[in-house]
């Protein structure tokens, strides 16, 4: 025991294990330097030597794994969760990206699991919180939504040695239902349909764009004439346009008392576009002739749109501007959809069901899957759980399947069906 006792010079890196005058044993295990450079030692005590080597065993592997706590005061989850939002999230994704983390965080996060320290945060709290979102009117993706920004924001608190553990990874987020109703393409007649109506607009093109090859709202607006090779008939995609973000100008002594979207003085304080980054949105995409037509015819109008304007012309290169140019608004554009489908007698619809016509209709031709996917703009690795999303197949074409099917396993022939009281009466 005496041996035990003594203490032994150890070599750098190696923990020390003794038994104090307390009569307990202490060991100090060396977990690397902290922010001025010293050397940061954890203390550990326990009754018994055993315990105590099981501790210090334990507390050198998540050294060693990079899961152990760091030197410093923990965080609790509200100051990690503003951190990570304004000063690690924010310079390096998107303005819409950020904006749904911010609101995930301010909303719902920090007033519902907000005073937790992050190394001592359970998937219990976190469950227990959607639980309670949800019982309070929100929605199941809502929900989700603030699980999936904690999930982020604590997996890089983990990697940061800030927390050993991501309680968002294991907690279960509420299911979400989807709604098979809410997906439905128009058929060819309604395409045909919104065409005659479409001809009798401005920014006729925009729609066809949209039906025809699937462009996403963000890509058509953030068109540039330079993206556009009408001679060579196709145009490249490389940036989308974003929603508009105001602050208010007017003087804080005297408010205007509205909205900022609505204030007389209002300032822009969001980019009006940005690049896409993925390999997959950065596409080439070819024009049938008849849009073609279309885009040359609307090239002309805007020239004309521009001398008639004269000095209060809006300068922007944008294919499709307001009347004085300019950047159309997604809002209006939103609006302008809406309208469309009043005056051309189709069932309503969201703007992103064009999308799914569009990637209907190229199924249909018998467009190869990898020639798709360019036109849609979809990354290799999800393609084909965005094909099972997006294409659907039209009731038609699965009777002619179960004919085929039929014909091939019984030898059926395939005969139309007759109505048995037609048959009746014949």
């Amino acid at each position: 025991m005496a041996e035990e006792k003594k203490r032994t010079r150890r070599a750098n890196g190696e923990s020390a294990i003794y038994l104090g005058k307390d009569g307990r044993w202490h060991g100090r295990v060396p977990m690397g330097y902290k922010d001025d450079g010293t050397p940061y030692r954890r203390h550990l005590t326990r009754p018994t030597r055993k315990d105590l080597v099981d501790e210090v065993r334990r507390l050198e592997k998540q050294r060693d794994e990079g899961s152990a706590q760091q030197p410093g005061k923990p965080w609790t989850v509200e100051k990690w969760l503003q951190h990570w939002v304004e000063n690690i999230a924010k310079p390096v994704v998107s303005e819409n990206t950020y904006d749904g983390y911010e609101v995930a965080v301010r909303v719902h996060l920090v007033p519902g699991v907000g005073k937790h320290r992050i190394d001592r945060l359970e998937p219990e709290h976190l469950e227990s919180l959607y639980r309670r979102m949800q019982g309070g009117g929100s929605k199941a993706g809502t929900a989700h939504q603030a699980h999936r920004t904690v999930r982020t924001a604590l997996g890089e608190a983990v990697r940061r040695g800030h927390a050993a553990k991501n309680a968002a990874a294991l907690a279960k987020p509420p299911r979400v239902e989807e709604d098979e109703t809410e997906v439905e393409p128009y058929s060819v007649d309604e395409v045909q349909s919104l065409l005659l109506e479409v001809n009798k607009r401005r920014n006729s093109a925009r729609w066809m764009l949209a039906l025809a090859l699937g462009l996403r709202q963000g890509e058509t607006l953030g068109l540039r004439w330079s993206d556009v090779d009408l001679d060579n008939e196709y145009l490249k995609l490389r940036r989308n346009r974003l929603r508009p973000k105001y602050e208010h100008g007017c003087p804080e002594v005297v408010p205007c008392g509205r909205k900022a979207g609505y204030c007389p003085d209002r300032v822009q304080v969001r980019r009006e576009t940005k690049n896409t980054k993925s390999r997959a949105g950065r596409r080439a995409v070819p024009l049938p002739g008849p849009l073609v037509v279309m885009l040359r015819s609307h090239e002309e109008t805007q020239a004309r749109e521009r001398e008639a304007a004269g000095n209060l012309w809006v300068e922007s290169e944008y294919v499709f501007t307001k009347p004085l140019g300019g950047p159309l608004s997604p809002n209006t554009d939103y609006h302008d959809w809406k309208r469309l489908l009043e005056d051309a007698q189709v069932r309503d619809g969201r703007l992103h069901d064009a999308r799914h016509t569009a990637g209907t209709v190229l199924m249909l031709l018998g467009v190869p899957d990898r020639v798709i996917d360019q036109i849609m703009g979809w990354e290799p690795g999800g393609a084909a759980r965005m094909r099972a999303r997006y294409l659907h197949v039209p009731d038609h074409l699965l009777k002619e399947v179960a004919k085929k099917i039929g014909t091939a396993i019984w030898g059926a022939p395939e005969t139309p069906l007759v109505d048995k009281d037609q048959d009746n009466e014949g």
